[in-house]
């Protein structure tokens, strides 16, 4: 579909993916569910970043070795991508996280901004979206728009499960962001849902609707 796709085929991604998809998983579960794919995810979708050298004592002798040298920003898009957002900092403590207030009219499936306190001067190297769905593509497009607009541009966005829809929606509007998924799924039903999908990620893990 594009090369800025990338579908995780890691087994354990793929095993925990199927648990986080059945009905019968609680929100609890879900939750951690949610952080443990983001860590894998978050993984594969950061190997590009930038090191640089670093002398170290160990235990025997001195050495060089690595550290990170690209200052990464997290934006979960509010409210499901804020189950991403621990694990990710456990991950990456230095990171700077900023939340982006979006949510998807249901008469008009257009994304509607309704949070957003980016400061006034791009602070960061690199922009991670963080959001579970990838449905439409209306709230990614205008995440993305957001963090072009303040100046940033190297962008990555980080979903859980896409339709080929919401990629395309993605791609068409910002072709230079990739795309880290753990699934790409069939479609969008006729309520813009992805199918097979998982339901409605920020009503299970908050135990609501």
């Amino acid at each position: 579909m594009t090369d800025n796709l990338q579908v995780s085929t890691h087994p354990m991604v793929q095993h925990k993916l199927t648990l986080l998809r059945r009905v019968q998983t609680e929100p609890k579960k879900f939750r951690e569910l949610v952080q443990e794919l983001t860590r894998f995810l978050l993984y594969e979708a950061t190997q590009d970043i930038g090191l640089e050298r670093l002398e170290i004592e160990t235990p025997l002798t001195t050495m060089l070795g690595y550290r990170n040298a690209t200052q990464i920003g997290l934006f979960p898009i509010l409210r499901a991508g804020l189950g991403m957002v621990d694990s990710a900092i456990e991950m990456i403590p230095t990171a700077h996280v900023w939340h982006l207030g979006l949510y998807r009219d249901h008469n008009t499936l257009e994304p509607v901004t309704y949070y957003n306190k980016l400061p006034p001067q791009l602070d960061v190297d690199v922009c991670i979206v963080l959001d579970p769905m990838l449905a439409t593509g209306g709230s990614a497009v205008a995440a993305v728009d957001i963090l072009k607009r303040w100046g940033a541009t190297r962008i990555k966005f980080l979903g859980l499960i896409a339709a080929p829809e919401g990629v395309a929606a993605l791609h068409n509007a910002h072709p230079d962001v990739s795309v880290h998924l753990a699934a790409l799924d069939d479609g969008l039903n006729e309520k813009s849902y992805i199918v097979p999908g998982l339901g409605d990620a920020g009503d299970r893990q908050y135990g609501t609707g």
